[in-house]
């Protein structure tokens, strides 16, 4: 018998996993996961890292082995345009105001690998088995403790089972959660390029007809794209060839940066909104995108996720010290009460600014960019969206994400 098995090896399940034996070495903490050992050494993504997930990150003590691949985002850059326009008027900029009131940058760029690979490390250094190419095949929820059967043929009871199995999480289903669901007919082209001139730590957000175009710093010359396009276009962009994929990029990119050279591969996802309803039920819990999958438009999809595992590790461990059975729905409804509501927030909050942004009818333009500049010229306005941003505002925040241990 097991205390708590995670199912999902992502940055949720692996720092859920580390959170909870590090505050409470004695739990038994187990961690399957359908991929193959070592696949995520073929990620090429990067993502944005706000103070609250570095704070988490610190408290793990994994970040100073994120920090020296990290890049600080030092300027923000948000313009409103047409992808064939010869000028990108810039109606907002966070220019020195992305800081935290300890002096640190508001975020940083990181390479998906950079974190999953310090999290295996900790993992490993506190003695969690983590199993490969297995997954939860089913599950039964008892009175004391889950039956769970896993693909290798093996079975497991477990106190607690979490899924952090991705927006189609299978547990949810078997769990019979339904979801609010919305498909955008967008997908977001993910790649990396590298450029002639120097970024200087300045992300853009480039809102164009077809959806956000973002560019995000990354080490040495180079910057992520998060590149927003109907659906249809974006499957033509990704099978078209070199050529034609980066004289469409550089449409959109500009020359700012001189010659331009992809330099990762290019891969598109399907994007849309998706809100559990319960993200509890006895004896599981979700977190991380099994619970809510948002539009990128904010950056604040993998974040949300860490967000989860600072409500869920500290409900876990508290109840756990008061010998409370960290499986039972009563303690469980304390980590949903907490995440729930902010969750919802910042889904509808993505959905509205997509809707918004991405069309081209003129009166709304008009509007949407009389907005960006009245917050331009209100230096308080924007220390608000800033400390959103951050993840830190609110009164009752987890403990990990102000960069306390449980």
């Amino acid at each position: 018998m097991i205390d708590i098995l995670v199912a999902g090896g992502g940055y949720v399940g692996l720092s859920l996993a580390v959170a909870l034996k590090k505050a409470a070495p004695h739990l038994l903490v187990e961690l399957v996961d359908p991929a193959p050992a070592g696949a995520w050494q073929r990620d090429e993504r990067a993502s944005a890292l706000v103070a609250a997930a570095r704070n988490l990150l610190a408290v793990l003590g994994v970040w100073d082995k994120i920090e020296p691949e990290a890049e600080p985002i030092r300027r923000m850059v948000i313009t409103d345009s047409r992808a064939g326009d010869p000028v990108r008027p810039v109606f907002l900029t966070f220019e020195g105001a992305g800081t935290t009131e300890e002096g640190q940058p508001f975020a940083h760029m990181v390479p998906n690998r950079a974190v999953t690979g310090s999290l295996l490390e900790a993992a490993g250094s506190l003695g969690i088995p983590v199993h490969w190419q297995t997954s939860v095949v089913d599950f039964t929820s008892g009175p004391h403790l889950n039956e769970v059967k896993l693909s290798n043929g093996e079975t497991r009871q477990a106190k607690l089972l979490v899924a952090c199995d991705g927006v189609r999480s299978k547990l949810r289903d078997i769990a019979g959660i339904k979801t609010v669901r919305f498909d955008y007919g967008q997908s977001g082209i993910v790649t990396t390029v590298e450029h002639e001139r120097p970024h200087e730590g300045t992300a853009e957000e480039h809102f164009l007809p077809a959806g956000p175009f973002a560019t995000l710093p990354m080490r040495g010359n180079r910057s992520s794209l998060v590149w927003t396009e109907r659906t249809e276009d974006a499957n033509r962009l990704i099978e078209s060839d070199d050529l034609v994929f980066e004289e469409e990029l550089e449409r959109r990119f500009g020359h700012k940066l001189g010659t331009l050279r992809v330099v990762g591969g290019r891969k598109a996802f399907p994007l849309g909104l998706t809100l559990a309803r319960a993200f509890v039920a006895p004896r599981l819990a979700l977190a991380g995108d099994a619970a809510h999958g948002i539009h990128p438009i904010s950056g604040q999809g993998l974040n949300l996720g860490f967000k989860d595992v600072a409500a869920l590790a500290e409900t876990i461990v508290e109840a756990d010290r008061l010998g409370l059975d960290i499986g039972s729905l009563s303690v469980l409804e304390r980590y949903e009460t907490w995440r729930r509501f902010d969750t919802f927030r910042m889904g509808v909050t993505t959905d509205v600014l997509n809707r918004l942004f991405s069309n081209d009818v003129t009166p709304v333009r008009v509007v949407r960019d009389l907005g960006l500049g009245i917050v331009d010229r209100l230096p308080g306005l924007k220390s608000f969206f800033i400390r959103q941003a951050e993840g830190l505002a609110g009164r009752n925040q987890p403990r990990m994400l102000v960069g306390e241990a449980i």
